[in-house]
């Protein structure tokens, strides 16, 4: 009997990976292996469904794979280090974890000897490039299927395909379509389609439950989250849900993003962060006060390289681990506490407690009284900075302003 091909299907339990694993079972005869990749997006019910599901549509067998950890280690870390916003609004949401997604299924295919990945992207986002590049670096010469893309089907063609051969779930095509992950939720379909409209409370799935406002205090150690409000967390993805379900409350973190895909399109989604947003926030903020000017400048200049490389599946780049390496040493004295003000849709920030603080100083306080200078000092300066410009304008003084 001929040995049947192994394939893996990077399986999320929705409707294009659902028909995906039954079709390849049922159809094509293949060895179905459906891996979850979890990067912190999947509740323990979600994941316990899936493999109820998975073995339902024909898999041999089904497999949580667990990168909530590296995701975090190799990349989010990074990102909070760089204050990472794409266009400077949206913080790379669930985008950013689909690399590692792709990274943990070519490693399980290759660990089990598959021939074949399948994944369920279609052919108008940008999933589809994240996960076919990564597999064809990761994994060469293994086959990859993309039914949803390829066969160019329906949402109501696959329903009616799955619902035929004894499977049953409900795929209703909602107005609105989320993507939760840890790192934020992102929310396409409805109003977002049309560019004048916005989205309404009813489209974001957590709601405005506080009043008022309050005080979150958020302490950071050599750039990373160490406490929330007092409390250290060594866990710091368990630090990230804590400060999520702290501001998801007052529904800080809402906002739009517009911007171009790495097709050429440009798109737009609406997304909720409180996490990102809120230690984003706190993170660039204390970063006012314990690092320089030039270490500002030059952070933000790759950083932004960073959050685009990320979103546009360039992780694997070598350069990236430079910047990383340069991300990890400006954080050195970023530490110490930032004090944020919540409040219904809005934050601001408040002040900061610092050991490595550049504000508190010997030499002077900012517009009070200079102690590291005399008078005579500060004008010599001022006029020694001035002599390029006074040189130029005396010698084209038709150009005086």
């Amino acid at each position: 009997m001929e040995q049947k091909k192994k394939v893996v299907v990077a399986f999320s339990g929705g409707l294009d990976t659902s028909f995906t694993v039954m079709y390849l079972a049922k159809e094509k005869g293949y060895e179905v292996y459906a891996a979850c990749a979890n990067t912190g997006g999947f509740s323990e019910e979600q994941l316990k469904q899936n493999e109820e599901n998975a073995y339902k549509l024909g898999a041999v067998k089904y497999v949580t794979l667990d990168v909530t950890q590296e995701y975090y280690e190799k990349s989010l870390k990074y990102m909070i280090f760089g204050n990472v916003l794409r266009n400077g609004t949206y913080p790379i949401s669930v985008s950013s974890e689909r690399i590692f997604q792709a990274l943990a299924i070519a490693r399980y295919a290759k660990e089990i000897g598959a021939e074949a990945i399948a994944h369920g992207s279609t052919g108008a986002g940008n999933d589809q490039i994240r996960f076919d590049m990564t597999f064809l670096v990761m994994t060469p010469g293994i086959e990859i299927i993309t039914l949803t893309r390829d066969m160019a089907l329906s949402r109501q063609e696959e329903i009616d395909y799955l619902n035929k051969n004894g499977f049953e779930a409900d795929f209703t095509k909602l107005k609105y379509s989320y993507n939760v992950g840890l790192w934020g939720t992102s929310i396409c379909g409805g109003e977002i389609l049309d560019s004048a409209q916005g989205l309404p409370e009813t489209a974001y799935l957590k709601q405005v439950t506080k009043e008022g406002s309050e005080l979150l205090r958020l302490e950071f150690k050599n750039g990373e989250l160490h406490a929330v409000n007092g409390e250290v967390f060594e866990d710091k993805i368990a630090a990230i849900q804590k400060v999520e379900e702290i501001g998801a409350a007052y529904g800080i973190g809402r906002d739009m993003h517009v911007g171009d895909t790495i097709i050429g399109i440009k798109g737009r989604v609406g997304f909720e962060a409180a996490a990102p947003m809120l230690i984003i926030g706190a993170h660039r903020f204390l970063e006012k006060y314990t690092l320089s000017k030039w270490q500002q400048y030059w952070k933000d200049q790759v950083a932004n390289w960073y959050g685009m490389f990320l979103h546009e599946s360039q992780y694997l780049e070598p350069v990236m681990r430079d910047i990383e390496a340069m991300l990890q040493e400006s954080q050195r004295n970023v530490n110490g506490t930032a004090i944020l003000e919540l409040r219904p849709l809005s934050f601001s920030t408040v002040g900061v407690e610092s050991q490595d603080d550049l504000v508190k100083t010997k030499f002077g306080e900012y517009g009070e009284m200079q102690k590291g200078w005399t008078a005579e000092d500060a004008k010599g300066f001022i006029k020694v900075t001035s002599t390029p410009l006074r040189v130029y304008y005396a010698n084209h003084k038709d150009e005086e302003v």
